[in-house]
């Protein structure tokens, strides 16, 4: 059983998080690298162009790579600091097993690898080939992501393979499948300089994706109106032309009456409705009833602002609307991205220059990731695992017989369910940290504890790896060569920088060997990540994400090229849709009707506060590599929790007071922040942290009934202060680090220090 071998404070001092910073005058050889190497970002899914300096094996800085087309050289905080994971005094140098009572003790590959096949052979020949499930991860290259893909289905022989961005883009895919046909951004993101509307939904884009931002502020240069929709008045939203801060959980109301504010003044594009599009009379119907006093009601917006949205979105000739996980994280996430499109294809702005719609990707190949098969419905080309001749190509691309592909297995929570019911026996993970970023993460730990085996490949132990029988030292993204595909759907390569370091290996070689001692290796006999790629263009061949016609020497000859590319001489859809031919069996653009319902979880008397979870500007996901990088825990170092004043006098909560928040399924203290800048009846606390500063640990397990993502941005708390004060984590650097709370402080910190040092820390973080 994987209990943890140690106790947390034992795995924290020995494995981290601890902080790692460059020295003040640099690292030796940075004015004098043996090597600069053009690759891109390993963060977000903006995959920012960046050049790496590299000295004897190791990463000592980075320069800007200004010539490449989306980030033109402007990095954010998280990839100015990017490079200190390389050669940090937490990474894994070598396989670890797990010893209960005295921790992880090194061994070599050979036990660390026998260990493994052995033990998934044990389970499945006891249980069956689905009692070893598999979670991987979108910040794996296309090329790894194809290869886990194939690997759960031709070496392991299970359905139970899912990964990480089911908690992120799997909405979005579903709702750009039923409208599109097809699952990209409409067009590459310079297309927003000129858009005289842009309406970003659900995203805090100044902090989540800061060099996407330049997009929009180009488009405000040249008179375009922006409108936010956000339950906070984040970055983004405070330079807005009009905010509507909607009551979280009730976006597809506003949506649906814009919609109806649409039709009711006649601002469509009949032409576009009536020949390129179906559904529209049936999603009119459903929000018929829709107007603007029954949305103010529902939404919390004022009536005056909905209809000043809808009049600016109705009038205008051309627009861009982009949304991300604040309409997506929810059990109805999939009715709110089609609300979302439906206001599009309405104007019928789709498919014409400056006129676009895209989801903005979370994760670093949150794109590629969900096109080429380690999901549990997918085959590569992003082709359905249920359909006969999806399984039929595929099959015969692989060598293996269609009847030995397995079916549609679990998604990545209710795999974690199986685990919990005792129907999964044993995992492996591959750069997935579920016990911090799954919902209701008090199960999930249960679940770990109750695996027989469970194998972790990581470059770091985190937090769920730290309940794992054996971890496989991996690589960093600049340890090996391959493929990524952004947000705007280009494909760039990343380059290998340097070599893993001591006796890590790439992420590929385990993978591989793995392949070999369960007997698969004529199925996984490749060379280098090229021939993976090479294959991956075959698989995708003829399918809606189609490959075929990139090589590696076109991405570098042409700085990226966008999907779909069905041939050699193709050069590439930087922008979807110009020939009206959606890849739907009709053909057509379809709207989906939508109506406005509930959230699965409601405020009452109970219950009566909203909670809402995020991210902050200088962390990433989970936190597994920036919770280890000095300047970005120093930027934001622990979850707040960001009340409105009034609804903190409400309570008799002071700033910097401890809150104790408690949902229908846990409890949880973190330091209020009082500010004006979010609703009234509703506070937000970011999701990075592990252990006692989770968030996840009151969010709910309702999924989506299409995608299954886990409703994380409504839960109903109540909230109690504590008496007790929040000490400065700058002065705690265990607390800091991301370890056990501190004693609080007796009494409260002087009124504003804490604020004034972290914006002086913000500012040396920026200029860095």
């Amino acid at each position: 059983m994987a209990n943890l071998p140690i106790s947390p404070e034992q795995l924290l001092a020995e494995y981290g998080p601890h902080k790692n910073y460059p020295p003040r005058e640099g690292f030796p050889g940075r004015d004098e690298p043996d090597a600069v190497v053009k690759t891109h970002c390993c963060f977000c899914g903006m995959q920012c162009g960046i050049k790496l300096l590299v000295k004897e094996n190791r990463v000592v800085g980075f320069e800007p790579w200004e010539e490449f087309p989306f980030n033109e050289g402007r990095l954010c905080p998280k990839g100015v600091q990017r490079y200190l994971q390389n050669n940090h005094p937490d990474r894994l140098l070598d396989p670890i097993e797990r010893v209960q009572g005295v921790g992880f003790r090194k061994i070599d590959w050979d036990r660390a690898m026998e260990r493994t096949a052995s033990e998934i052979q044990r389970i499945q020949a006891q249980y069956g080939p689905d009692a070893f499930a598999l979670l991987s991860g979108v910040s794996l290259t296309n090329e790894k992501s194809y290869l886990m893909g194939k690997l759960a289905r031709v070496a392991f022989k299970t359905r139970n393979l899912d990964y990480n961005g089911r908690l992120c883009m799997v909405s979005a895919g579903a709702g750009n499948k039923k409208a599109f046909g097809l699952d990209r951004a409409s067009n590459n993101y310079s297309d927003l300089a000129h858009a005289e509307v842009v309406m970003v939904c659900g995203s805090n884009v100044s902090e989540t994706f800061p060099t996407l931002i330049h997009w929009i502020w180009q488009a405000r240069d040249n008179g375009a109106k922006l409108i936010v929709v956000d339950p906070r008045l984040t970055p983004v939203a405070r330079t807005a032309d009009l905010h509507l801060a909607v009551r979280p959980g009730r976006d597809s109301a506003l949506y649906g009456a814009i919609l109806h504010q649409l039709v009711k003044h006649d601002w469509l594009d009949h032409d576009f409705i009536d020949n390129d599009a179906s559904g529209f009379d049936a999603a009119v119907e459903a929000v018929k009833d829709y107007d603007l006093a029954w949305a103010e009601n529902v939404t919390g917006i004022p009536k005056a602002k909905i209809m000043l949205a809808a009049e600016w979105w109705g009038k205008a000739a051309t627009s861009f609307l982009l949304h991300a996980r604040g309409i997506e994280h929810h059990s109805k996430g999939v009715e709110n991205v089609s609300a979302c499109i439906n206001l599009v294809l309405a104007t019928g702005r789709i498919g014409k220059p400056y006129c676009g719609y895209a989801t903005i990707t979370g994760q670093g190949n949150g794109q590629g990731g969900r096109e080429h098969g380690h999901k549990c419905d997918q085959l590569p080309g992003n082709r359905d695992i249920e359909n006969p001749e999806h399984r039929r190509y595929i099959s015969d691309v692989w060598g293996i017989d269609e009847r030995e592909l397995p079916g549609k297995g679990l998604t990545a929570y209710e795999i974690v369910e199986a685990i919990h019911r005792g129907e999964i026996k044993g995992l492996l993970s591959i750069c997935f940290n579920p016990l911090v970023s799954l919902p209701n993460n008090t199960m999930v730990r249960e679940a770990l504890e109750k695996l027989e085996f469970y194998v972790a490949i990581d470059f770091f132990l985190n937090e769920t790896a730290q309940h794992a029988d054996i971890v496989l030292a991996g690589s960093l993204h600049e340890e090996e060569e391959g493929t990524v595909t952004t947000a705007e759907g280009r494909v760039v390569r990343i380059r290998k920088a340097v070599d893993p370091p001591g006796n890590a290996r790439p992420d590929t070689d385990i993978l591989l060997e793995i392949a070999r001692r369960l007997g698969a290796q004529r199925h996984f006999a490749f060379q280098s990540s090229e021939e993976i790629f090479n294959e991956l263009r075959v698989a995708s061949k003829g399918g809606t994400a189609d490959y075929f016609g990139i090589t590696y020497g076109k991405i570098e000859e042409n700085m990226g090229v966008f999907w779909p590319c069905p041939s050699l001489d193709h050069p590439g859809t930087p922008r979807l849709w110009e020939d009206r031919k959606f890849k739907t069996p009709d053909g057509r653009a379809h709207f989906i009707p939508v109506s406005h319902r509930d959230p699965m979880e409601i405020t009452d008397a109970e219950y009566p506060v909203i909670l809402t979870t995020g991210r902050v500007v200088s962390q990433y996901l989970s936190g597994t590599q920036t919770r280890r990088i000095g300047k970005l825990v120093d930027q934001y170092p622990e979850p707040l929790l960001e009340i409105h004043p009034v609804l903190a006098a409400k309570y008799g909560i002071a700033d910097r007071e401890i809150v104790r928040v408690i949902s229908r399924r846990a409890a949880a203290e973190f330091p209020a922040q009082l500010v004006e800048t979010i609703r009234e009846d509703t506070v937000f606390v970011p999701y990075h942290w592990a252990g006692a500063k989770s968030i996840n640990q009151l969010t709910s397990g309702h999924l989506d009934p299409v995608s299954k993502i886990p409703e994380f941005k409504v839960s109903a708390v109540r909230l109690e202060p504590t008496g007790r004060w929040a000490p400065d984590p700058f002065l705690d650097p265990i607390q800091a680090a991301g370890g056990s709370p501190a004693h609080p402080s007796p009494k409260p910190p002087q009124p504003h220090a804490f604020g004034g040092e972290m914006k002086r820390r913000d500012k040396e973080v920026w200029n860095a």
